[in-house]
């Protein structure tokens, strides 16, 4: 049985830019790895999934509390041109996604020395 809670609820996620790559960090615990999906299209990243809910058995009287939410997300994120879409990679470890998308060389920041003269 589902919960009656029917909220809808997005993960929250954080992103950071370091010199190399451009890292999304989603926290998704109680997700299962199968029923996350992540897209990189038309310069924007989609990240689907699901949190299903499980009854536990024993619970004889049910639940007396349920704030955490459950079902489908999706998150959708515009991504700047200097990303290379190619180049993306995910990782899941104690409950939170880590996407990290490789910059193009192009945008890669370099150092210009001057010349004395």
């Amino acid at each position: 049985s589902e919960p009656a809670n029917g909220r809808p609820w997005a993960p929250p996620v954080d992103i950071l830019e370091t010199e190399n790559d451009l890292v999304l960090k989603a926290d998704v615990p109680g997700v299962d790895l199968k029923d996350i999906d992540i897209q990189v299209e038309n310069a924007t990243l989609t990240l689907k999934g699901e949190r299903k809910f499980e009854t536990h058995e024993g619970a004889k009287e049910g639940y007396h509390r349920i704030e955490r939410s459950y079902g489908s997300f999706v998150r959708c994120f515009s991504l700047p041109e200097t990303v290379d879409a190619e180049k993306v990679t995910a990782e899941y470890t104690n409950g939170v996604l880590t996407v990290t998308m490789q910059k193009k060389e192009l945008a890669k920041p370099r150092s210009i020395k001057v010349q004395l003269t």
